[in-house]
């Protein structure tokens, strides 16, 4: 598919952007305070859908419900809020609710696995992650996460709800629900919910990068035995962390070192390739080989260094 052009309408930085589930309209956030919905398709020019406005600062992200719960967006910003938004009639966009639970900056947010239900997971600048669970009476449950990185929450991702070896008789076929983090204590933290309370599930913090990670995301394993991470960092790499079973300690491996910040990373829907972001203007893309060794598959510069999947320039530092 050749590459197609969107043009947003905002009128200034676009710090994400988001495809919802059947790749037929994008959201974007942007430090103009709005969240813009265009439609896109294959054969058309974009079309402007909708402008979300509710928020009173720099909109970090926008991140789109699995279509089961209806057509629903969620969004986090500089302001401290987390709004979750629902179209009643066709590009008709209402808040349907407002967290303002966080004391600073929402930098991250991330929807789990549908499986789990209706649930967010919210980092913040104020050091803690909140995790927002809708009732079926439209009233929303939350539990925290307080200090997971005192200094500051960059990224949250969830794990997918298979348990790891699922599909070859070793794993269990209960829900998993658990959380990787992200902060600017150079750290990554894994997350696990046990009877209603959330314990971190990796002692020690994984620790190799000597910088704020920016952003982590966990693979989607399809129920095989290893469970997959990567994290991309102020100082430059993105780091593969891999754990085989349950129980067992997660092992690091740098992919590369890019010479430059690292903003996202971002797996495929079958967790085999990743979506790389640096400071350079490209995003390239690496798959694991037979031998365990990650190759860069494709590169691709985009035209604009803050788009590149998620630059958040309230965290920068020169």
């Amino acid at each position: 598919m050749p590459a197609q052009k969107i043009e947003t309408g905002h009128n200034d930085i676009v710090h994400d952007v988001s495809m919802d589930y059947y790749g037929k309209r994008v959201a974007t956030a942007s430090s103009d305070t709005t969240i813009k919905i265009t439609g896109v398709s294959n054969n058309a020019a974009s079309q402007h859908l909708a402008t979300l406005s509710g928020h009173q600062g720099p909109v970090w992200q926008a991140a789109w419900a699995h279509p089961k719960f209806g057509s629903i967006l969620a969004s986090c910003s500089y302001d401290g809020k987390v709004i979750i938004w629902k179209e009643g009639n066709q590009n008709e966009w209402g808040q349907a609710h407002v967290f303002s639970d966080h004391k600073s900056s929402v930098n991250s947010i991330a929807w789990a696995p549908h499986e789990l239900g209706l649930c967010l997971a919210c980092g913040s600048s104020d050091g803690n992650i909140s995790v927002f669970s809708a009732r079926s009476d439209g009233s929303w449950d939350t539990t925290r996460i307080n200090q997971a990185h005192p200094v500051g929450v960059t990224s949250v991702s969830w794990a997918p709800s298979m348990a790891p070896g699922a599909l070859v008789g070793s794993g269990t076929l209960d829900p998993v629900q658990k959380l990787a983090s992200g902060g600017c204590d150079n750290t990554v933290k894994v997350w696990k919910l046990y009877n209603g309370t959330w314990k971190m599930d990796c002692f020690p913090a994984l620790q190799m990068h000597t910088d704020w990670v920016r952003d982590v995301a966990w693979a989607p394993n399809l129920g095989l035995p290893k469970s997959t991470m990567a994290s991309a960092s102020q100082d430059g790499t993105v780091v593969i962390w891999t754990v085989a079973k349950e129980g067992d300690q997660w092992q690091g491996k740098v992919l590369k070192d890019f010479k430059m910040p690292v903003w996202r990373v971002s797996w495929s829907l079958t967790g085999n390739l990743l979506a790389v972001a640096a400071g350079d203007n490209n995003v390239t893309l690496w798959k694991e080989a037979v031998d365990g060794e990650w190759q860069q598959s494709v590169a691709r510069s985009s035209y604009a260094k803050e788009t590149a999947m998620g630059n958040k320039p309230s965290l920068r530092r020169s």
